[in-house]
């Protein structure tokens, strides 16, 4: 499909929400919320639309701050979330082109790593490997090892090892990693965490 990805307009906020509602079906507005109070605090640091030859707004991504707390010093580095895409999009490549153009886009802004929660099967495909492989570890357990990606980019530094602090909004929403059930059935090996043919959402 012909795809455009660029910023977002200020004028996009409401079509950008209904992208993520609808992408993320039940869970919708909660992540909804989680982004909205992201923005409202000033700790978005990017955020990118897909649109279609219609114009219409068929996807969005989303950077935000976090610290990676290190021996020597606290990095800044960015989050990268949510990633959502219309479900009628989906399966087109609008998810691959968003990720591909936010992790340009955080080397751009000169963040050494960036990081998510996802379905590791389908970050894997797209250049993303686990954070623990680079010495980064994820804000809380219960983020399953493997689905802690990360993406080191041109200024990282291979002293730069530890935790991932994530800003307050996350906790405050409780949208960090996962809870029983769903916690215990992933680490029991009894399903997957998130669907493997559409782009996975992250929230």
């Amino acid at each position: 499909m012909s795809l455009e990805i660029r910023a977002q307009r200020p004028d996009e906020s409401d079509a950008v929400l209904q992208v993520v509602s609808e992408a993320f079906g039940d869970e919708g507005p909660a992540v909804v919320g989680v982004w909205r109070d992201v923005v409202a605090r000033g700790l978005d640091r990017a955020q990118l639309v897909a649109v279609g030859a219609d114009g219409e707004l068929v996807g969005h991504v989303g950077l935000s701050h976090g610290w990676l707390d290190t021996r020597p010093a606290l990095v800044d580095v960015l989050v990268l979330s949510p990633l959502s895409v219309a479900p009628a999009h989906q399966g087109r490549g609008v998810g691959k082109a968003l990720l591909t153009a936010a992790v340009a886009e955080a080397d751009r802004l000169g963040a050494p790593v960036v990081v998510l929660e996802g379905d590791p099967g389908y970050y894997r495909r797209h250049g993303w490997s686990p954070a623990a492989d680079l010495g980064i570890e994820a804000p809380t357990r219960r983020v399953p090892g493997p689905a802690f990606q990360a993406v080191p980019l041109a200024a990282y530094q291979s002293w730069m090892t530890g935790r991932v602090v994530y800003r307050d909004v996350w906790w405050e929403h409780d949208s960090t990693g996962l809870r029983d059930p769903l916690l215990a059935d992933i680490e029991a090996g009894l399903g997957a965490p998130w669907p493997t043919d559409d782009p996975p959402q992250t929230s």
